[in-house]
């Protein structure tokens, strides 16, 4: 499944929050291949940040890495930028935008 998510920065972090993502840790990244989460691509206008997911069942994952230590210690780390994600309900599900159209869905063979 491919999910896209909106966070936002708090105000200053811009920079910081970048340079963060240089290279994410290696145990996170070793969570994310366990639990299915196979790409995560993040695109940043001002202080919205823009995720594309591209995972496996992103509800599952999302509560597994509740109680992974590495993103534990990552979200310990990276919240200090992150100032809130936009959500319509509680929950993973909550945080997924809704789709509106897609080029490939469109076109015809």
């Amino acid at each position: 499944m491919r999910v896209a998510l909106h966070s936002v920065l708090r105000e200053g972090h811009e920079a910081a929050y970048e340079e963060a993502h240089v290279v994410i840790p290696d145990d996170l990244a070793a969570s994310f291949a366990r639990l299915g989460v196979h790409d995560w691509t993040i695109w940043r206008s001002g202080r919205d940040l823009f995720h594309l997911v591209e995972c496996d069942d992103f509800a599952a994952a999302m509560r597994a890495l509740d109680d992974d230590p590495a993103n534990q210690r990552w979200q310990a780390f990276i919240n200090q930028h992150v100032d809130h994600f936009v959500t319509t309900a509680e929950g993973p599900e909550g945080m997924v935008l809704g789709e509106v159209w897609r080029l490939e869905g469109q076109r015809q063979d």
